[in-house]
């Protein structure tokens, strides 16, 4: 009965939307209809309003639903949503500025001399609006009034003209910033949290291990990783179209033919070209550029680009007027000082000390006064200028109603469809697919590609990828990151745009376009482009690092990078150490000689040993290498014959499971009716099913080759062997280093221990005094100034003595002198030592730690350098099977 109440849900959607519901109503609406008519039809028939539910229940259901309301509206930790309204509003002012305008007439004049130049200033606006607004209708709207009648008036191919408008029109879905990718970032949030679930009951199953290793987990993915993982993807679709184009121009001439310019390209026309391109150029920088640097997180950046895109009206609106930059220029101004008040000074208020930090705050305060008036200044001009600012606040409140409505109504409907057990059959469907994740993955393309003829980009992004995205995620064998996937989807949406009959981009053109260009020339122009898309699409598929690279690299170069420690970069880090071992093992061996010979007896008895046992552990860094170097060979040569089996093994297994819930679910059925004799020929049914089903298991048991556990125990046998060698690798290099850094950061911190000599005298002078109080607080001191020192816990051990001492009653300063003299001693001992050092073995420490700090030291560096950011980036852009180890 589940199945006809999922059925019920699905057909009550689409009536819904194909009667022209709106979205946010028939998403819902279908949802709350099928749960009642389900719990309605349980209550009646089965005495329980549950009965007709694979999982849970209304009542479960209502509960989910308030859940994600909550979630969506007041989660302060879910605010990637926030960024919505910010682009929203900075796409709409923009558009409502005339700043698209400014761009088409100028970027038509500069490229229409060369063969399919009109296409190709399309193509460029389009690109650079999509950064900027990324507002499908308002693009295709505003290129259709303005470029396509010029493309016409100079015998342009009226379907290349279409096509080319109509696509780079749609750019704004995958070139960052964009609405599509906000909520893509969303709905993949959820899906990796429901992915790792999988996989880890998928690896306790297999395994019977409770913990699966953090590197075997699941990549996520931010708002900020999907801009970054799109851009790249979204540059290669500008180069495909305007290859298209010139190709198009150079095979047939008369389809895309050269316009001249009539005017001249002097200081004036170049002057034009700057103002209308330097500023969406600034604000995408400004944008983009804040979250790829670090600066700023994606609602961060969305403020900054309404803020520009304010700024930008400010002038746009008073275009040949007198003093119309005065606000953009004040802003600029500002925040040029801000900057150099930034980098100058230090501006945190609770660090004020001194006249010239009052100096800077007050210098700050100004600045953002004046940022603050150039803002406000420009708000005005939007406000009393053709009522702009409010016809662009109405319009973002509608867009942005929308969304977050059809965001629920989607929430509403997943759960519904879960609760029929749908998501269990989409899950079940997928995984009996042969083929493995390739095939799964180029069904569900497939599946979203033929719904962009019928639904909207959001109803495919909220309603398709939460139910899909979990089970793809989860495999294994193909590994891919959330980034990828979402970045996948949202090419493969993009098309919906162009998809007919429902194409939005198609319906947006043909109402602005001329009579004499027919609908179906425009279907035709769309046409190609989809294809072209479809090609982008294939190489983003086959070349994962386009997507994944730049995210990676991003957060490798972050103030917030993982050290090089972190396990999941462990792969990527001993790849590039390993090659570095290869390349300079003979200068890495000579140094670690030369050090060896180093005389260390300025250094304490425990540091001189613990040193010597460092070199040593650095000398056999090379013969642990070559045995983590012979392991990975055997295991790789294993895999060669036992993948096959263990991948035959597991889909079997999987069979079986899938069996195992059917009988499970058919015994539970046959509990069920067993008391009621009205049932007898269902129970017979049911127990001829549950004999049939067990036969069934049996016979895959059987199909399970019999080599199976010899090949399993020998694979696991090395792979144990291989791991093992890794750690000991690890443990061996992090121990050689971590001695070396310990025995340099003392010996750097000698002037650091030295100044506190007076102090210490001072502590000498006021116990012998016999003042007590005075004497623990300079304890205190003192200890807080050992605190971040190494190597001196004796002596803290012993000041920490002293004053429990000081503490007693009755008091009795005697008691306080001897371990007093006792932590004098090793004070002056341990400043005697390391002074000593810096002269005779600091510098040759220093040289060694030059050498090795890159390979041997670096699992203990703080942080990635760039290049080896960039490098171990690269390597985790591309995807690794990791089935074997489930």
């Amino acid at each position: 009965m589940e199945l006809v109440f999922l059925a019920i849900l699905l057909l009550l959607m689409m009536l819904a939307l194909t009667a022209g519901y709106p979205v946010a109503f028939a998403l819902p609406g279908s949802s709350i209809l099928a749960i009642s008519l389900a719990a309605l039809c349980g209550y009646w028939f089965a005495g329980d309003p549950s009965a007709y539910f694979a999982q849970d229940g209304p009542t479960q259901w209502l509960s989910a639903g308030v859940t994600n309301f909550r979630s969506l509206y007041w989660d302060v930790e879910r605010d990637t949503l926030i960024a919505i309204p910010l682009f929203v509003f900075m796409g709409i002012m923009l558009q409502r500025s005339k700043i698209a305008e400014d761009l088409l007439v100028t970027m038509a004049q500069l490229f229409g001399p060369v063969p399919g130049g009109l296409g190709i200033s399309v193509v460029f606006v389009g690109a650079l609006l999509a950064a900027t607004t990324g507002i499908v209708g308002a693009t295709v709207i505003a290129m259709g009034l303005i470029s396509l009648p010029a493309m016409l008036r100079n015998r342009y191919s009226k379907s290349l003209a279409s096509g080319t408008i109509c696509a780079a029109g749609t750019l704004g879905q995958i070139i960052p910033p964009s609405i599509v990718l906000i909520i893509l970032a969303d709905q993949l949030s959820s899906a990796v949290d429901q992915a790792s679930t999988l996989r880890k009951a998928e690896y306790r199953e297999v395994t019977g291990e409770f913990s699966m290793p953090s590197e075997l987990g699941i990549t996520s993915a931010s708002t900020g990783d999907m801009f970054m993982g799109a851009l790249l993807p979204g540059l290669l679709l500008v180069a495909i179209y305007m290859a298209y184009i010139l190709i198009s121009a150079a095979l047939r001439p008369n389809t895309a033919p050269p316009v001249p310019y009539h005017g001249n390209y002097d200081r004036q026309f170049w002057w034009r070209v700057a103002v209308a391109l330097v500023p969406p150029l600034a604000l995408i920088f400004a944008v983009l550029g804040s979250i790829v640097m670090g600066v700023a997180t994606v609602n961060q950046a969305g403020a900054i680009g309404a803020v520009g895109a304010m700024l930008m009206a400010g002038y746009r609106l008073m275009a040949g007027k007198r003093g119309a930059y005065r606000p953009a220029l004040l802003a600029i101004g500002a925040t040029i000082v801000l900057f150099a008040l930034v980098n100058g000074f230090d501006l945190n208020i609770k660090n004020i000390h001194s006249d010239r930090d009052r100096l800077g705050i007050a210098g700050a305060a100004l600045a953002v006064a004046a940022l603050a008036v150039a803002v406000l200044w420009s708000a005005w001009r939007a406000y009393t200028i053709d009522d702009t600012l409010r016809g662009v606040m109405i319009e973002t409140a509608k867009t942005t109603s929308m969304v977050f409505i059809i965001l629920i109504g989607a929430a509403m409907l997943t759960s519904a469809f879960r609760g029929f057990g749908g998501e269990h059959l989409v899950k079940e469907f997928l995984t009996s697919l042969p083929g493995g994740f390739w095939m799964q993955f180029v069904v569900v393309m497939a599946v979203i590609f033929l719904l962009g003829f019928f639904l909207d980009f959001i109803e495919i992004a909220v309603v398709v990828v939460p139910i899909v995205a979990p089970i793809l995620l989860a495999d294994p064998s193909a590994n891919v990151t959330a980034v990828w996937l979402g970045v996948m989807v949202g090419l493969n949406i993009q098309t919906s745009f162009l998809t007919p009959p429902f194409g939005f981009a198609l319906f947006y053109l043909r109402g602005v376009a001329p009579p004499q260009v027919k609908t179906t020339q425009i279907y035709r122009g769309a046409a190609a482009f989809i294809v072209l898309q479809l090609i982008g699409l294939g190489i983003a598929g086959y070349f994962p690092s386009l997507v994944n690279y730049m995210p990676s690299r991003t957060y490798l170069t972050s103030e917030t990078a993982p050290p090089p420690i972190n396990p999941r970069l462990q792969h990527c880090l001993e790849r590039r150490v390993f090659a570095e071992y290869r390349h300079a093992q003979a200068r890495i061996i000579d140094s670690i000689q030369r050090v060896r010979g180093v005389d260390v007896s300025s250094l304490p008895n425990q540091h001189r040993a613990a040193l010597r046992a460092s070199f040593a552990a650095a000398n056999d860094t090379f013969a642990l290498v070559d045995r983590v170097a012979s392991a990975e060979t055997e295991l790789n040569s294993s895999q060669q014959e036992y993948a096959p089996l263990h991948r035959e093994v597991r889909r079997i297994q999987q069979k079986i499971r899938r069996l195992e819930r059917k009988i499970q679910q058919a015994e539970i059925n046959f509990q069920r009716i067993q008391h009621i004799q009205s049932t007898a020929q269902k129970q017979a049914e049911l127990a001829a099913r549950i004999a049939q089903l067990k036969q069934n298991k049996a016979a895959l048991l059987a199909d399970i080759p019999s080599n199976w556990h010899a090949a399993k125990a020998a694979y696991a046998e090395l792979l144990n062997t291989e791991q093992k060698a890794r750690r000991a690798y690890r443990q061996n290099v992090d121990s050689a280093y971590q001695t070396l850094a310990e025995v340099r950061g003392m010996i750097q911190q000698r002037a650091s221990l030295a100044a506190l000599e007076a102090p210490w005298r001072e502590l000498e002078r006021l116990i012998a005094a016999g003042s007590a109080q005075q004497a623990i607080a300079e304890i205190k001191q003192l200890e807080r100034a050992l605190r971040p020192l190494s190597g001196v816990h004796p002596i803290q051990t012993k000041l920490t003595e002293v004053r429990r001492a000081l503490k007693a009653e009755p008091l009795t300063i005697n008691s306080a002198t001897q371990p007093l003299r006792q932590a004098t001693a090793m004070f002056k001992q341990e400043i005697t030592w390391r002074t000593t050092a810096a002269t005779a073995l600091l510098p040759a420490l220093d040289a060694y730690n030059d050498r090795i700090k890159s390979n041997i030291g670096l699992r203990l560096q703080k942080r990635l350098s760039k290049e080896q950011a960039k490098d171990i980036a690269a390597c985790q852009a591309k995807h690794r099977d990791i089935s074997l180890n489930f």
